[in-house]
This record gives C-alpha cells, structure tokens and sequence, in this order.
C-alpha cells in the first residue's frame, strides 16, 4: 500500500450558506466512499507565495493548486480512480495525482 496526494485545482468559493452547505455534503459523502483510505482529508488553500533559488519571492505561485487530500491506494491506477469521485471535478476543477514516497531512514 502507498500514499498518494491529490492536488486540487480550480473549483469555486460558495457565496451562500446554502451552496457552502451543499459542497460540504459533497466532500464528506466522497471522503466517505473512500473510507479509510483517507490518511489525511487535507484542506483548501489560501493566499501563496513562490520563492526562488536566490530567495526572492513573489504573491501568487504559478501553479494554481486550490487544495489537497493525501489518500493510501494499492497503485496509482487506484488512487486516480478513486479521484475521478472528487466533487472539485464538477466545478470544472483538477485533480493530479502523486505518489509519495517515504525517505526517512530507519535506525
């Protein structure tokens, strides 16, 4: 079994209380598909900055990611399936999918 992070592209900010309720309930039934193969259900992002190489930054980083999830999956072919069930791809968001991979070195 492997992690996984999806990352969140485009979707859109609920301006009612009504709409805001409605996406929740998207999101919780769709964590609850996936079940315990959420680790970490993640969270939307804010403001962000990017930093370069000779440690100027500038607002806003180009790549545009919205938020994230981080899921276990027995392959990246099953992570990007369960994906495809992800309620920011109906509000003409993205998902990219990656596999993570643990570097810690055991004592």
């Amino acid at each position: 079994m492997a992690t996984y992070v999806y990352l969140y592209q485009g979707g859109g900010i609920p301006e009612t209380q009504e709409q805001q309720d409605a996406v929740m309930a998207a999101w919780g039934a769709w964590y609850g598909e996936l079940g315990d193969a959420v680790v970490d259900g993640g969270n939307p992002f804010g403001p962000s900055r990017e930093v370069a190489a000779d440690g100027s930054s500038r607002d806003g980083a180009r790549s545009q990611f919205t938020g994230y999830t981080i899921v276990s999956a027995d392959s990246l072919d099953a992570a990007t399936k369960m994906a495809a069930g992800c309620p920011v791809l109906s509000d003409a968001g993205r998902v990219e999918v990656y596999e993570t991979f643990d570097v810690t070195q055991q004592s």
